[in-house]
């Protein structure tokens, strides 16, 4: 299929130098390729593949096509924020400039390489989220916020299993719930695992499938989600202290953050990503995309149910 794509894209008489497929990416194949073209120019590229057809078993909650990642992605780059330059996008695939750098979370919070980096990635999340914060909103599709609360109950109620601690951190969360003072277009999977990272710090933001309309801060509460810390203790990343992101992106956007609407969105991400793990699981489960990967991130469901657990019984939100 890459073969096909690169002809496609390239043309007939184009030469693929190289490929390979990259770890990560547990819901789309993302490959590396390098195209030699006709006139002998070298092109780095990354090609990511939609997965199979929600009719052939997809579960769901996973997102929205590569031609709509593609037109967030120009309007990211058209806002200021860091992005891959898209090259050609069709339903089946997405092909990108390739951003050198690194994305796998435990070689940035541990690797040396990464050790002048690390104090800074908070503050170069908080003003990169400023910018996709300023992206108009018709770059999404949906024009209209959706109840984030009643869209992943509807998830979770999809698959037909029981899940007793969510259902109790889907009330808490109902009764506490803070009023939204703005709707942004939202990226909806800003974290460490989705931001190439180099040397100097964020050098490119990943994977906009989930992005949407809706309040802003769910996308700072997102990046605090413990999960995304990877055994790190500091809170925003695994990487950095909430009062650098919030003072980043308080400069950079002009628009203050809540602290306990900045909570609650945290704790509404544990139990987002709780049910995402439940999902993807079923994927493998109903035989949709047989993968190890999938697998294990379905073992993972009961740490959110510990988390979410502890945060409630703490008063948090």
């Amino acid at each position: 299929m890459i073969s096909a794509i690169v002809e496609e894209v390239f043309g007939p008489g184009c030469e693929i130098a190289s490929r390979a497929r990259l770890s990560g990416g547990a819901s789309r194949e993302t490959w590396a390729v390098d195209v030699v073209d006709r006139d002998e120019r070298l092109h780095r590229l990354v090609v990511r593949l939609s997965p199979a057809p929600a009719g052939q078993g997809t579960a769901p909650g996973l997102g929205q096509g590569l031609l709509e990642e593609a037109r967030l992605l120009r309007a990211a780059a058209a806002a200021g924020v860091p992005v891959p330059e898209v090259v050609a996008a069709a339903e089946p695939y997405l092909v990108m400039g390739r951003v050198e750098g690194e994305t796998i979370p435990r070689r940035i919070l541990r690797d040396d390489r990464y050790e002048r980096a690390r104090p800074r990635l908070a503050a170069q999340c908080g003003t990169a989220l400023a910018a996709v914060h300023r992206m108009p909103l018709d770059a999404v599709a949906q024009g209209e916020p959706e109840d984030p609360l009643a869209r992943w109950c509807e998830v979770i109620d999809l698959t037909g299993q029981p899940h007793p601690v969510f259902e109790l951190a889907f009330r808490r969360l109902e009764r506490t719930r803070p009023d939204s003072v703005r709707t942004t277009v939202v990226h909806g999977d800003f974290r460490n695992g989705n931001l190439i990272v180099g040397p100097e710090g964020v050098r490119a933001v990943l994977d906009w499938e989930l992005a949407h309309v809706g309040d802003p801060v769910e996308d700072l509460g997102w990046l605090c989600v413990k999960a995304w810390r990877f055994g790190a203790q500091p809170p925003v990343g695994g990487f950095g202290e909430y009062d650098d992101l919030v003072a980043a992106y308080e400069r950079a956007s002009g628009h203050r953050v809540d602290r306990r609407a900045l909570r609650w969105w945290e704790t509404f991400g544990v139990l987002k990503w709780g049910v995402i793990c439940v999902t993807q699981a079923m994927r493998h489960l109903t035989g949709a995309t047989r993968s190890v990967e999938l697998a294990a991130i379905g073992r993972r469901v009961c740490e959110t149910e510990w988390d979410l657990l502890e945060a409630l019984s703490a008063g948090r939100p």
